[in-house]
């Protein structure tokens, strides 16, 4: 996970907690399993819940907060990079017009905000074949007798 860019102690910390049978932690609980501090912990759930890999919540009557891991945490994470998408074709389409669509530097950027246009929608569709692809499997062991 560092090599394709996350922060070394929130790849830590992932990696506990998609190895808990919960799939959620106390940071406690995170600091005892991986013998680091507790200000490490608060850094790397931090950025974990920035990149939208994790979430904060408490049970019903305790103090303590849990760390969890999102049912789908790869499709929840995936599917929150449309907005991104999104925000960066718009971001080219408005480079291209102050560029002038005639320059070769605008249309870099129209290429730029072409591609981006092609890969929302790309991530789109990939999203719902992955949903109706899950959707049968489940039905499929939920069947199963």
């Amino acid at each position: 996970m560092t090599e394709s860019g996350m922060q070394r102690m929130g790849a830590r910390v992932f990696a506990v907690l998609l190895a808990s049978d919960s799939g959620k932690l106390s940071a406690a609980e995170i600091a005892e399993r991986l013998q680091i501090s507790p200000a490490a912990v608060s850094g790397a759930v931090r950025y974990l819940a920035q990149v939208n890999l994790i979430t904060r919540e408490r049970e019903p009557g305790s103090r303590r907060d849990q760390y969890r891991l999102y049912n789908e945490v790869w499709y929840e994470a995936v599917s929150k990079r449309d907005h991104i998408l999104e925000r960066w074709q718009r971001t080219m389409q408005d480079g291209a017009k102050v560029l002038g669509p005639d320059t070769p530097a605008g249309a870099r950027a129209i290429r730029t905000a072409e591609f981006y246009e092609f890969m929302q929608a790309e991530l789109l569709d990939m999203l719902a074949r992955w949903r109706a692809r899950f959707h049968v499997g489940e039905q499929r062991n939920n069947s199963a007798p």
